[in-house]
């Protein structure tokens, strides 16, 4: 199999027959043969009865129900465990992105070579709102990960199955996967300039709380990148320092004591400052021992309740 189209769906029941539509239009066309997997995400309007009726019509699509909304990250990531065609693209199911875009992204893996190919909505019809966060983060994510895209947070991307397989996603971290794919050993990371659409049904999901979680996210996967294998290094190293500095300043108040034997070390602040630095640098070396010893992946972290799947 040539696809998977990856489709999260969060009521988003009026624009599926068409983006269903679209896509068996264009890899027909291409000689592409492909599956749909669409993940709804918990919806509340009538997008099982709709998926239902699409079904009927086109054996390509697969269905996969949430028992609750989980969030866009839950659906890719079950997507992903699922995918099985060559390359796996990912598109927001809202009509914002096009299917036209499909063939060249398509070929971009095959035949170019690249492990990921990011989209890039160079121009956008989406309220400010929207915008200048998503701005902020691209920037923000660009400065810490070494990895120079414009669009992080573009839903329409292409990747060889091998990538998303390697990937683990969740919480907010689907803006983030060129940065998990990178620290996987996928590194012939590209970019398209893709067309961008004004939504046609429905409204916007985007809520000030993602602004909030993606950049908790951002510092998490940046943190997991560089120590996840050796939390001791960031930890221990600071422990260390901090350990270090207190070891100096009671050296040196030590020696102040019997140099000057009328001084006393307690009526000082310096002493508090290097007993509280010797406190502080002894729990961030046993922290970093600590998360040696534990692994770092919940054993739930990504288990979901499917209430269906056709």
């Amino acid at each position: 199999m040539h696809l998977s189209l990856v489709i999260p769906a969060y009521n988003e029941a009026e624009s599926l027959p068409e983006l269903i539509t679209w896509i068996d239009k264009v890899c027909s066309a291409h000689a592409l043969t492909y599956e749909a997997l669409i993940l709804d995400d918990g919806s509340k309007d009538n997008t099982k009865a709709v998926v239902g009726e699409i079904r009927k019509a086109n054996t390509n699509v697969r269905y996969i129900r949430f028992q609750r909304n989980y969030g866009k990250s839950a659906a890719l990531n079950v997507g992903f465990e699922r995918a099985k065609g060559d390359v796996v693209i990912t598109m927001d199911a809202d009509l914002q992105d096009s299917p036209d875009e499909i063939p060249l992204l398509y070929k971009m893996i095959t035949e170019e070579g690249f492990d990921l190919v990011s989209g890039w909505k160079q121009k956008r019809f989406d309220p400010i709102t929207k915008t200048v966060p998503t701005k902020l983060y691209n920037w923000a994510a660009r400065k810490m990960s070494g990895i120079y895209l414009h669009d992080f947070n573009c839903g329409l991307k292409a990747y060889k199955n091998e990538v998303v397989k390697s990937v683990e996603v969740y919480g907010e971290m689907h803006r983030y996967i060129p940065i998990l794919a990178k620290r996987a050993g996928y590194e012939k990371i590209g970019e398209k300039v893709v067309q961008h659409q004004a939504r046609k049904y429905g409204t916007t999901k985007f809520g000030i709380e993602r602004f909030l979680f993606g950049f908790l996210d951002l510092l998490s996967v940046s943190f997991m990148t560089r120590f996840s294998k050796r939390p001791m290094h960031i930890f221990g190293g600071l422990g260390m320092l901090s350990f270090f500095l207190g070891l100096c300043i009671t050296i040196y108040l030590t020696v102040a004591k019997f140099a000057f034997e009328q001084y006393r070390m307690t009526e000082r602040p310096l002493f508090y400052m290097g007993l509280l630095s010797i406190i502080v640098g002894v729990q961030l070396f046993l922290t970093g021992f600590l998360a040696e010893l534990v692994s770092r992946s919940s054993s739930d972290r990504n288990h979901y309740l499917i209430a269906e799947e056709q």
